[in-house]
């Protein structure tokens, strides 16, 4: 996947974008000249809160809305897929209402997962990230979450060894999503050795295969181990999600 062949700028946000689909797209770093930041609440509020609150950040910060690039999302429960269409709608609206898509495309990389414990009553944000000037010495990008759905995969037939969790297929679910982690990596034009932050999210067991299939494979970023949130992806029927970032600056608002 080459950046020339599929990413994408987005005008006035000061960033590339690999597109995905509806909902999202598969991640996005920052132009040369510019630096990614993330920011995670305190505590998640109600996602259209969320989006106020990112509004008054952005404004003393000097930056436009065009310039927040990630979201991440926590559920009180797996979305079964007619719910995540439903909601996809609403949210996707609510980014053509502050003027984000980019020809129809969405540009926003973003994560949804469901905690197993202390989930909130409504999908509400956690966390978002968005670019200001600044040069870095290495790319500073988010990965948007994958769980083990193969690409165009539609409905459960999609889902890398569907209804299965022994270790063999949880394995081979983490080897499909480590795949697709290395695939938007390449297509932001970045590599592990640029990776600050590897979350994984499950509430199975992975102990048996991290080493081999996730910190192995992730090289150099695995000197900082991976973040292991015991959340469930946002569809019913997935087992094991991750995203990744590179960044210089990490806040807590």
């Amino acid at each position: 996947m080459s950046r020339a062949a599929t990413a994408r700028d987005v005008p006035g946000g000061n960033y590339r974008f690999l597109p995905g689909i509806a909902p999202f797209s598969s991640g996005v770093v920052a132009l040369p000249g510019y630096q990614v930041v993330h920011v995670t609440l305190r505590a998640p509020i109600p996602w259209r809160d969320g989006f106020a609150l990112i509004d008054r950040h952005l404004r003393p910060e000097g930056r436009p809305r065009t310039a927040l690039c990630a979201i991440e999302l926590r559920s009180p429960v797996p979305f079964s897929f007619e719910g995540f269409d439903a909601f996809n709608a609403g949210y996707r609206a609510l980014l053509s209402e502050w003027k984000l898509l980019v020809d129809g495309k969405n540009p926003i990389a973003r994560t949804n997962v469901a905690p197993l414990v202390g989930a909130p009553s409504e999908p509400s944000l956690y966390a978002f990230a968005y670019t200001v000037p600044g040069a870095t010495p290495r790319p500073t990008f988010v990965v948007a979450g994958a769980g083990e759905m193969r690409e165009r995969g539609v409905g459960v037939q999609g889902i890398v060894r569907h209804g299965e969790t022994s270790p063999e297929a949880m394995r081979e679910k983490a080897a499909h999503v480590m795949g697709v982690m290395q695939a938007r990596l390449s297509g932001l034009d970045a590599d592990w050795p640029d990776v600050t932050t590897v979350d994984v999210y499950t509430v199975r067991p992975f102990d048996t295969f991290l080493a081999d299939t996730v910190l192995q494979p992730a090289g150099a970023a695995a000197i900082h181990g991976v973040r292991w949130f015991p959340s469930r992806p946002p569809l019913v029927g997935l087992e094991y999600e991750m995203d990744l970032r590179g960044v210089v600056r990490d806040l807590v608002v």
